[in-house]
C-alpha cells in the first residue's frame, strides 16, 4: 500500500496568521466549547494540519472549524474531499450543531480509519489492523510485529492520538465499555517499543511516553470500572516506563493515579506516600496546577487516616497552587483540573472524615461549575453530592440530585459511579417520603450495568 504524499495545506496556515501554532490551538478549543465539542488541539496538531499530513479532520474537527469559518467548506480549508482520504463513499457529514451527542460506536469508528491507516502505510499491519483503532481483530493478532524496523512520526503520533482519544471517550462514556477495548493500542504501543531497533532518541522518548500516557489511560478505565487490580498492573506499568525514561512528568501523572488508586482501595497510607513521590516528581517541571492535584491527592489520603490538620494543610496548599493559575508547562493530560475538580475533591475529603454538611457544599459547588459536556465527570459530582446529603440528613435534596445521577447514567458507564449512587440509596432506604420513595422506584428499576 503507497501512502499519498504530504501537500502543506496553505490555506489553513494563512487563516492563523500571525498567531502562534499554540495560540491558534487555544482558540480552536474554545470555539469547540462554544458548542460543545471537546477536541485536545494542540501546536502539534495544527503543525500535522498544516504540513499536510491530515488531510481531512475527523468529524468533530470538522464542526469545530466550520463554527469557526462560517460559510467555508473543507475544500476552502485546505482539506482533501473525505471520500479520496477514506478510499471509500462518504458518508453524510452531522450538522454543524447535532441535537444529540455521538455515540461511542461512532466515535470509536470514526477515530478507527485514521489510526489503521496510519499503521498500515508504515508497514507494521498486524499491529494496524487491530490496535489504535480501539476496535477490530481479537488481541491475540497484536503478537507478531516485524523485527528490525524504524519507528517514526506515524507510529508515534498514533499513539498519541489514541491517548487523546481515549480520554474524550472517558469523559463522554464512562469506562465500562471502553476498557477491553483500550487495552490493545495498549499492547500494540508497548510492541512497537519492543521491535524498534533504530530509531531516533527524540522519536523513542515521545514513543516511551505515549506509551506510558497509554498505559496510564487504560489503568484509568480498569480503575474506574471496578478492576483494581488491573489498573494497579498497569499504573505500575507506567511508572516503570517514566523511571526507564527518565521522564519526570510522566513519573508525576503515574504516581498522581497511583495515590488515587490507593485511597479508593482503602490504602491511605500509600496514597500519601505516593501523592508525596509526585510532588517530588513534580517539582521540576513548573506546573502549579499539577502540584494543587497532588497535594490534593495527599489530602485524600491524610482525610482516610483520620489526620484532619494534614488534610487541610495539603488542602490549603493545592488552593495556593491552584489560584497561581494555567501554565504553559501544565501537562495535556490535565485538562479536567478545572475549579470544579478542586471542588469535588475537597469534597471527597470532608466526606471522609465524616463532616458531610461541608462536604456537601463543595460537592454542590463542584455540580455548578462542571462543563456540562463532560458528562462522566457531571455524573461523578452529582453521585458525590447525593451521598453527602443523604449523609448528612437532607433526604430530599439528595433525592434530587440521585436523580439528577440516574438522568446520566444512559450516557455513562462507571461501575465507580454506580457504586457510589448505590451507597447512597442504601443510606437513603429507610429515610422515607416521597421524594426518596420516587427515587427508590427509579434506581430499582435500573438495569444491570453491561
Amino acid at each position: 500500500m503507497v501512502s499519498t504524499p504530504a501537500v502543506p495545506n496553505l490555506a489553513f496556515r494563512r487563516l492563523r496568521g500571525q498567531r502562534s501554532a499554540g495560540e491558534f490551538a487555544a482558540t480552536v478549543r474554545r470555539a469547540a466549547r462554544e458548542i460543545g465539542e471537546h477536541v485536545a488541539c494542540d501546536a502539534r496538531y495544527i503543525g500535522r494540519v498544516e504540513s499536510g499530513e491530515i488531510r481531512c479532520p475527523n468529524y468533530a474537527y470538522e464542526r469545530v472549524f466550520l463554527h469557526m469559518f462560517p460559510g467555508a467548506t473543507l475544500e476552502s480549508l485546505g482539506f482533501s474531499a473525505r471520500e479520496s482520504v477514506r478510499g471509500r463513499r462518504a458518508r453524510s457529514a452531522p450538522p454543524p450543531h447535532p441535537t444529540t451527542p455521538p455515540t461511542l460506536h461512532s466515535d470509536i469508528d470514526e477515530e478507527s480509519d485514521v489510526l489503521r491507516r496510519v499503521f498500515m502505510t508504515s508497514g507494521t499491519a498486524t499491529v494496524a489492523a487491530a490496535s489504535l483503532g480501539l476496535g477490530g481483530p481479537s488481541a491475540a493478532a497484536l503478537t507478531t510485529v516485524p523485527a528490525q524496523r524504524r519507528v517514526g512520526e506515524a507510529e508515534v503520533s498514533a499513539v498519541e492520538n489514541a491517548v487523546r482519544r481515549i480520554r474524550l471517550l472517558d469523559d463522554r462514556h464512562g469506562a465500562d465499555r471502553l476498557y477491553r477495548r483500550a487495552s490493545q493500542p495498549l499492547r500494540a504501543a508497548y510492541a512497537l517499543l519492543d521491535a524498534d531497533t533504530a530509531a531516533r532518541r527524540s522519536t523513542l522518548d515521545r514513543l516511551h511516553a505515549g506509551a506510558g500516557e497509554l498505559a496510564i489511560s487504560v489503568g484509568w478505565l480498569a480503575h474506574d470500572s471496578g478492576r483494581f487490580e488491573d489498573a494497579r498492573s498497569h499504573y505500575a506499568e507506567a511508572l516503570a516506563t517514566a523511571r526507564l525514561a527518565g521522564d519526570a512528568a510522566l513519573e508525576a501523572h503515574a504516581f498522581c493515579n497511583v495515590s488515587f488508586l490507593a485511597r479508593d482501595t482503602g490504602r491511605a497510607r500509600e496514597a500519601v506516600r505516593a501523592a508525596e513521590a509526585g510532588q517530588r516528581a513534580a517539582r521540576p517541571l513548573g506546573s502549579p496546577r499539577l502540584t494543587a492535584l497532588l497535594a490534593l491527592r495527599e489530602a485524600g489520603g491524610r482525610a482516610w487516616l483520620g489526620d484532619r490538620t494534614g488534610c487541610e494543610q495539603a488542602v490549603g496548599r493545592a488552593r495556593t497552587a491552584f489560584e497561581q493559575g494555567a501554565r504553559a508547562s501544565d501537562p495535556e493530560w490535565m485538562t479536567f483540573f478545572r475549579e470544579a475538580e478542586l471542588e469535588m475533591l475537597q469534597a471527597q475529603c470532608w466526606s471522609a472524615l465524616g463532616d458531610w454538611p461541608r462536604a456537601a457544599r463543595h460537592a454542590r459547588r463542584a455540580t455548578r461549575l462542571q462543563d456540562p459536556h463532560f458528562t462522566r465527570n457531571l455524573a461523578l459530582y452529582q453521585a458525590q453530592l447525593t451521598g453527602d446529603l443523604a449523609r448528612a440528613g437532607r433526604a430530599d435534596e439528595a433525592a434530587a440530585a440521585g436523580h439528577q445521577v440516574l438522568d446520566l447514567l444512559d450516557q455513562v458507564r462507571s461501575s465507580r459511579i454506580r457504586g457510589m449512587l448505590a451507597s447512597a440509596v442504601c443510606v437513603l432506604r429507610p429515610r422515607g417520603g416521597p421524594e426518596v420513595a420516587a427515587l427508590l422506584n427509579r434506581y430499582d428499576g435500573l438495569p444491570p450495568a453491561g
